[in-house]
C-alpha cells in the first residue's frame, strides 16, 4: 500500500514539475481545483448509488489523487504535506473516540462537545465559524442546525417544526399575493421555506440532500417513461399538450406502484 501511495505522489510531483511535466497540472492552484474536487466527490456518490463497485474503485482513486495533489501544492508552499494530513486526521479520530482509544471503555462520545472543545482551542468566537462555505446549500443548512441544537437552539418536538414549514410556505404565498411582486422578497421567503424544510428533514432523521437527490432521480426516471409513452403514440414533447403529458405521468406512476406491490408480495 505504501509503495503504491509513494508511486502516486511521485507521479503527481512529475505532473506538477514546470520542466517536463504537464502544463495543465503545473498551473493548478487551490482555488482552481475546487470545482474538480466537488465533481469527483459527486462521482464517488453516484457510483455508490448505482452500486457499481468497479466504477467506485476508479472514482475513489480520482478523489485520492485530488488529496495528493492538494498536499503537493501545500508542500511546495511550505504549508503542510501529505504526512501532516494523515497525522491530523489520525489525531482527530483518536480524540473523538475516547471509548475506543483509552482504557476507560465506558466513556460515551459526545461528538458536538468534542468538536466544540477543538474549536475552543482554535479560539473561534462563533459556534458557526468553521462551517464550510462551498458545500451544497442543503448540507450547509443541516450543519448550521445541528451545530445550534446542542446549546438548546432547537425544537424538542416535531409539531413546531412542521408548523414552521407551513408558516414559511404561507409567507411565500403572501408575497405572491402582492399587487407588485418583489423578486428579492420571494427569493428570501423561498430560502426561509427551504431552510425550514431541511430542519424538518433533520428532525425526521433523514438527509435532505439525499432526499432531493432521490426525488431528482425519480423524476428523471418517470419523465423518461413519459417520453417513451408519447413516442409510442407518435407524439413528441413539443407537440404534446400538458393534459397528454399529465396522463402519461399518471400512467407511469401507476405502473411503478403496481410493480412495487408485486415485488413486496414476492
Amino acid at each position: 500500500m505504501l509503495r503504491e501511495l509513494k508511486r502516486l505522489q511521485d507521479i503527481t510531483k512529475k505532473l506538477r514539475n514546470p520542466i517536463g511535466g504537464c502544463e495543465w497540472d503545473s498551473k493548478q492552484t487551490f482555488d482552481s481545483l475546487k470545482s474538480y474536487t466537488l465533481e469527483e466527490t459527486y462521482e464517488v456518490l453516484d457510483a455508490i448509488e448505482r452500486q457499481d463497485m468497479v466504477e467506485l474503485k476508479s472514482e475513489l482513486g480520482d478523489l485520492l489523487f485530488q488529496i495528493v495533489f492538494y498536499a503537493d501544492l501545500a508542500s511546495e508552499q511550505g504549508l503542510f504535506n501529505f504526512d501532516d494530513i494523515c497525522q491530523t486526521v489520525a489525531d482527530k479520530l483518536v480524540s473523538r473516540h475516547p471509548h475506543v482509544f483509552s482504557n476507560n471503555t465506558t466513556i460515551k462520545p459526545n461528538w458536538e462537545q468534542l468538536k466544540q472543545q477543538e474549536r475552543d482551542k482554535r479560539e473561534q468566537y462563533s459556534l458557526l465559524d468553521d462551517i464550510p462555505t462551498a458545500i451544497p446549500a442543503l448540507m450547509k443548512a443541516e450543519k448550521i442546525q445541528k451545530r445550534c441544537a446542542p446549546v438548546g437552539f432547537d425544537w424538542t418536538e416535531l409539531q413546531p417544526v412542521i408548523a414552521k414549514v407551513k408558516e414559511e410556505l404561507n409567507e411565500v404565498e403572501q408575497e405572491l399575493a402582492q399587487s407588485t411582486i418583489e423578486q428579492s422578497k420571494v427569493t428570501e421567503e423561498m430560502g426561509d421555506l427551504l431552510f425550514a424544510t431541511v430542519n424538518l428533514a433533520r428532525h425526521l432523521k433523514v438527509k435532505s440532500e439525499l432526499c432531493l437527490q432521490n426525488a431528482n432521480n425519480k423524476f428523471i426516471r418517470r419523465f423518461k417513461q413519459v417520453e417513451l409513452l408519447l413516442k409510442q403514440k407518435n407524439r413528441n414533447l413539443v407537440d404534446a399538450t400538458l393534459e397528454e403529458m399529465e396522463d402519461a405521468w399518471q400512467i407511469v406512476k401507476q405502473i411503478e406502484k403496481s410493480s412495487s406491490e408485486v415485488n413486496k408480495n414476492d
